[in-house]
């Protein structure tokens, strides 16, 4: 009798448990920008759809499609990596190429899948897909411009893609931005998304962009996935020249676990359809300059901020270096630490771990010169920890969310920011769990 009711009761406990709402998708990051996706500026010439076509995932939308009036400028840059996706070559491929300005431009898009390291198999996947669109769109192949983001090494079952290609569109609408950033996550936890809006002359000239991203974030001369797109007038060239220049102080000045993806791309898409001729060195090629500036650095930070377990934002700033590239090897060097990443998680303000990171940067320092604050707080100087230092100030600041750590190394006058979050448990737990 006694058997009988303790299993009851264990039934019974079971049965109140299943009752419980259990969490649905990841948990939003805690450093997710308030108010979730933005509201973005329409674009003029740019439409937008988002549909399922079951590529890896069940029940919600995994592909993109994005279509530009003929007249589109493209500019764009990809990552350096050595085993680049057949995506990736592909787009390189058409950007290298003189199609003219009378034509369209599209850009289709998929998750789940990264198509890499897939052999000849990935370019005849890109191909069907680009058909495809070119099929259903009326934009010449050539100028159908294709990302995967996902799992690497496995085929793409590219005919889901071609089979959605119709409805997607015929569904296509301006605006639609949310609904691209959100086909296009992966391990994200929350859209990206960054718009301005600007005067050139008597016109409205906009910009908007997308982005995915939140672990492999180490860009080198790429990003992870992100689209901009704009109804500025503004040619090819001074556009993909401005492009690799911002590209530098933003996408290439974050870093969440120091690994390069194979699948990195950048695309900014210029349909010309508002505001006057912007000319190379021209005020209005300064503000344009500065807006599209402001909208992929925000892109950049936002992929930090949801950097796979994130709990914390990191801005490394380095000041005093014998050069630039010193400067960069600093920041980065301690922006890739793993040991001042958990120190940061912990919230703990060991200093000489940042100490460490300079000394293995392989850039010029000098022991005596070097000096390191978190926040406001000198913590050390002159080769040895600041008399002004107190450890519960160290302590208090770590606390917070958003941090700044600065490093000047008393040797010159290179400059550098870079940004970065830290490293949790859940890293490890979303990484080892991520092709179940």
């Amino acid at each position: 009798m006694r058997r009988q009711m303790s299993r009851a009761r264990r039934l019974h406990k079971a049965a109140q448990q299943s009752k419980v709402a259990k969490p649905v998708g990841p948990k939003v990051s805690p450093l997710a920008p308030v108010g979730g996706f933005p509201m973005l500026p329409i674009v003029k010439g740019v439409s937008i759809s988002a549909g399922a076509a079951g590529v890896r995932y069940r029940n919600r939308n995994d592909v993109m499609l994005a279509v530009m009036v003929p007249g589109t400028v493209m500019a764009g840059v990809t990552t350096r990596s050595s085993t680049r996706s057949a995506p990736v070559l592909d787009c390189e491929a058409k950007l290298a190429l003189d199609v003219g300005g009378e034509v369209g431009a599209a850009i289709v898009v998929n998750s789940g899948n990264s198509n890499a390291f897939t052999g000849a198999g990935g370019f005849a996947s890109v191909k069907a897909v680009a058909q495809a669109v070119a099929d259903a769109t009326g934009v010449p192949e050539a100028r159908v411009f294709s990302s995967s983001t996902g799992v690497i090494g496995e085929a793409l079952p590219h005919d889901r893609i071609v089979a959605v290609l119709e409805s997607l569109n015929a569904g296509l609408k301006p605006g639609a931005f949310d609904a691209g950033a959100r086909a296009i996550m992966t391990t994200d936890t929350y859209p990206k998304g960054s718009g301005r809006e600007i005067s050139l002359g008597d016109a409205t000239v906009k910009i908007a962009g997308i982005a995915k991203g939140s672990g492999m974030i180490a860009p080198d001369m790429g990003t992870m996935l992100v689209y901009i797109f704009t109804d500025a007038r503004i040619d090819q060239p001074q556009l993909q020249t401005m492009l690799r220049s911002l590209t530098d102080t933003s996408f290439n000045a974050i870093t969440v676990d120091s690994d390069t993806s194979t699948s990195d791309t950048l695309l900014v898409a210029a349909t010309g359809m508002a505001g006057p001729q912007i000319m190379p060195g021209s005020a209005d090629a300064d503000v344009f300059r500065e807006a599209l500036s402001d909208v992929m650095t925000d892109l950049a930070q936002q992929v930090v901020r949801d950097g796979e377990g994130a709990t914390k934002f990191l801005e490394v700033r380095v000041s005093g270096a014998a050069s630039e590239t010193d400067a960069r090897k600093v920041a980065m060097s301690v922006a890739n630490s793993p040991l001042v990443k958990t120190a940061v998680a912990g919230e703990d303000p060991n200093w000489g771990r940042v100490v460490m990171a300079v000394g293995k940067s392989g850039a010029a320092a000098d022991r005596d010169k070097l000096s390191i604050w978190f926040g406001p707080h000198i913590v050390a100087e002159n080769g040895w920890v600041s008399p002004e230092y107190r450890e519960d100030l160290g302590a208090a600041y770590m606390r917070q969310p958003e941090l700044v750590l600065r490093v000047d190394l008393g040797l010159g006058n290179g400059t550098t920011t870079v940004w970065t979050c830290d490293l949790t448990h859940d890293y490890i737990s979303i990484n080892a769990d991520y092709r179940s």
